[in-house]
């Protein structure tokens, strides 16, 4: 079927082709302007995982009901003199302003609050005036529809208390004036998601061409699978925004699902262009002299032979991935699961795209991929280009390198695997924690108006840790004291009745909150009351992730070892895979811990270590699943040519080395590529996509060289006598539902 479909699509290469572009344009204009008025990055949201627990339970209580059908804006001042004349000429010309732009139901100024009757300052305008007496917040309250502000009301709103704010500056120079508010925050990590985007596509797609040239020797080789990349990415976009009327979409599923299609799409266009150069080369040299007609055919034929065995291992890999994010919607969070449907569809867009259009270009142009490419033909760079080909001869590095392995396998094994899990020794000190400190990038435009409002107002921003309380005033107040004697607690607020409920915010060392919620909810009161906050939320949303886990483990663990057994017919060989893969992304957790948890790379990839609790689960589990995947990847890759091999009557030791060496090439390229790509997004504003782009970089690189190259051919021949093996029972299973060539 595979071999029919590779050979159709390259003689109807021209309709093929029509219909890619007619797909792709309707993805891209669906993506960039949409069909209801919206477009894909203004369907986005940044609300950040959450999770039903105990804190978003407590913040239904205190939620006030008319809060959902307001959104505010807000003037930050701070480092003014409040009583200044100036001052309190420019917040009364605002507030006058504001009150008569259509839409705004409210302008609260703090300065105009009264006091008590027995002359107390007003518990109203505590939020809004810094503890220090030298700032205020002047908000606006504005209607919403379905949530959201009209644009009209949002713009005008701004601008006004942007000129207010210039004209504070004005007067005080040195003073902090800001606009800000949660539209503004969403728009602005709409705007960075969109920007590292396009900043790591700008610096992974020239570099991925450059290595790719370097492999094929021509622009024309290595620009197809480049189109097949772009292709996926549009078909992401696309998908994306179908699936955003169906589920909230964050920014980081937009730059997680992009990075993946990208990386794939090579990694599968790389795969198919280097096979139909080997077996055209084949074809060609077994006929002799050819005409053109015949020569045609013969490219048809090599399209076909493509198709019937990369294909089959692109679309067996492609299923292995899939299954692996297929495990992801076992976890309660919407990002989890809006990820993994994501990542299902640009993974079928991937294989897509390698079984039909690269076919389809190979169909224009296969048969100029055998002539020598221009840069072949300078002197001194084509001889360089030659021994980086595509093709791997009969022998060569790796067949070199492999006999060297086998000479003492066991000890070569223990040693690779010795050295994997002393790089991954920082994992017992991995600390996992979504602290919400590091959220807003500096690339921001919110940056500076949520820094300040966390240094200079903090009853106006959100509590880390608060106590919520059923019961009455004096018991409310004892279970706050008794909190406040705590390690990590920095002071508590007193009592404050809110819809009925007693509310008490809690004060604590910076990246301890977790660690307090914790206490709080191990030593209950015998009153209803809840522990609330946004590290109480950091704290529910981990713990479901930890209730997930072991479910998502042992359906991508089953699952993958079901496919292998039926690729390869052993247990062994599944077995040894999922062990080896688990040490090795031990390793790469383990310098993710290094790097971010511990702060060693905070220099080089510009973050502020000091906001970093540990390891954000959310990226713990993107890094562990998309890295099982991708080891995978290349395993298919490896035991595709090995089982090849063996199946001709080679031996288990010279199927493994001649296995190794048809495959040496392909898969360190197509690695090589991978990592510049999760590399080049790392290099962006968003802390969790630097995260996940070195650890995947790191757990690609490995498995590339230390991993598939020593370890795993190590492991293989120490094993040789059994590597085939399996129970009587399962040999008419692999015999009736076997995946082969």
């Amino acid at each position: 079927m595979l071999r029919a479909l590779g050979v159709f699509v390259a003689r109807h290469r021209l309709s093929a082709l029509l219909a890619w572009v007619i797909l792709i344009g309707a993805c891209v204009a669906t993506a960039l302007f949409g069909v209801t008025g919206e477009s894909l990055f203004q369907r986005l949201s940044s609300a950040g995982p959450s999770v039903a627990g105990e804190a978003s339970q407590a913040a239904d209580l205190l939620q006030d009901p008319a809060a959902d059908e307001t959104e505010s804006l807000s003037l930050l001042i701070h480092g003014v003199d409040l009583s200044a004349p100036e001052l309190v000429w420019i917040l009364s010309s605002a507030t006058l302003d504001l009150n008569e732009i259509d839409g705004v139901t409210s302008v609260v100024n703090p300065l105009t609050i009264p006091p008590l009757p027995d002359g107390q300052p007003n518990p109203a305008a505590a939020p809004l005036l810094a503890p220090d007496g030298t700032g205020l917040l002047l908000n606006v309250e504005m209607t919403t529809t379905d949530g959201d502000p009209s644009d009209r009301v949002l713009t005008d709103v701004e601008r006004r208390l942007g000129t207010a704010a210039d004209e504070v500056r004005q007067v005080e120079p040195d003073a902090v004036a800001e606009v800000g508010g949660t539209p503004l925050l969403m728009d602005s990590l709409v705007a960075v998601a969109e920007a590292d985007l396009q900043k790591g596509e700008l610096i992974a797609l020239p570099i991925a061409l450059i290595v790719m040239l370097i492999i094929f020797g021509g622009f024309l080789a290595a620009g197809i699978p480049l189109i097949g990349a772009l292709a996926s990415i549009a078909g992401a976009l696309g998908a994306l925004f179908v699936f955003s009327h169906l589920m909230e979409i964050d920014t980081t599923v937009l730059n997680v699902i992009t990075v993946i299609g990208l990386g794939l799409s090579i990694d599968y266009g790389l795969l198919i262009v280097s096979r139909f150069r080997e077996e055209f080369r084949l074809l060609v040299a077994r006929v002799g002299e050819q005409t053109r007609t015949e020569r045609h055919e013969l490219m048809l034929q090599a399209v076909g032979v493509t198709v019937d065995t990369a294909g089959r291992t692109v679309l067996y890999s492609g299923l292995t991935f899939a299954i692996a994010t297929v495990g992801l919607l076992v976890f309660e969070p919407t990002i989890i699961r809006a990820i993994s449907i994501g990542a299902v569809s640009v993974v079928l867009i991937a294989i897509l795209t390698a079984l039909v259009l690269v076919p389809a270009l190979l169909g224009f142009f296969g048969e100029r991929l055998l002539m020598p490419g221009v840069l072949t033909r300078i002197p001194g760079l084509g001889t360089l280009l030659t021994r980086f080909g595509d093709v791997a001869p009969p022998e060569g590095v790796f067949s070199r390198l492999t006999r060297l392995v086998q000479r003492a396998p066991a000890l070569v094994a223990l040693g690779g695997i010795a050295v994997l899990l002393l790089l991954g020794s920082p994992v017992l000190n991995m600390n996992v924690s979504s602290g919400g400190a590091d959220a807003i990038p500096k690339a921001s435009t919110q940056y500076e108006f949520v820094t300040a409002l966390n240094d200079h107002f903090p009853l106006a921003s959100a509590p880390l840790v608060q106590l919520v309380a059923a019961t009455d005033e004096a018991s409310a107040a004892a279970w706050t004291e008794e909190v406040a004697a705590l390690p990590h607690v920095t002071g508590t607020t007193p009592p404050a009745q809110v819809n009925g409920y007693w509310v008490s915010r809690v004060g604590v060392d910076q990246n301890e909150g977790p660690g307090v919620v914790r206490e709080i909810r191990a030593d209950r009161p015998a009153f209803d009351n809840w522990a609330g906050g946004t590290d109480a939320a950091s704290v529910d949303y981990t713990d479901s992730l930890l209730r997930g886990a072991p479910w998502a483990a042992l359906i991508i663990g089953g699952a993958t070892f079901v496919l292998l057994f039926l690729m390869t017919g052993s247990v062994v060989i599944p077995l040894t895979a999922l062990v080896v893969s688990v040490i090795s992304l031990g390793a790469s957790v383990g310098i993710l811990v290094w790097g971010f948890q511990e702060g060693n790379l905070a220099g080089l990839l510009n973050f502020d270590a000091a906001t970093i609790a540990g390891v954000d689960p959310l990226v713990l589990t993107l890094v562990l699943t998309f890295g099982f995947g991708l080891a995978m990847d290349y395993e298919m890759f490896l035991l595709a040519r090995i089982k090849e091999h063996h199946e001709q009557g080679e031996s288990t030791r010279r199927s493994i080395e001649t296995g190794l060496q048809s495959s040496g090439r392909i898969i360190s390229s197509a690695a090589l590529i991978i990592v510049i790509v999760f590399a080049g997004f790392a290099t962006g504003d968003l802390l969790q996509m630097k995260q996940i782009g070195i650890a995947l970089a790191v757990a690609v690189l490995l498995d590339a060289t230390l991993v598939r190259t020593i370890v795993v051919p190590a492991v293989m021949t120490s094993l040789e006598r059994s590597l085939w093996w399996a129970p009587k029972w399962m040999h008419p299973i692999h015999a009736r539902f076997g995946m082969r060539e």
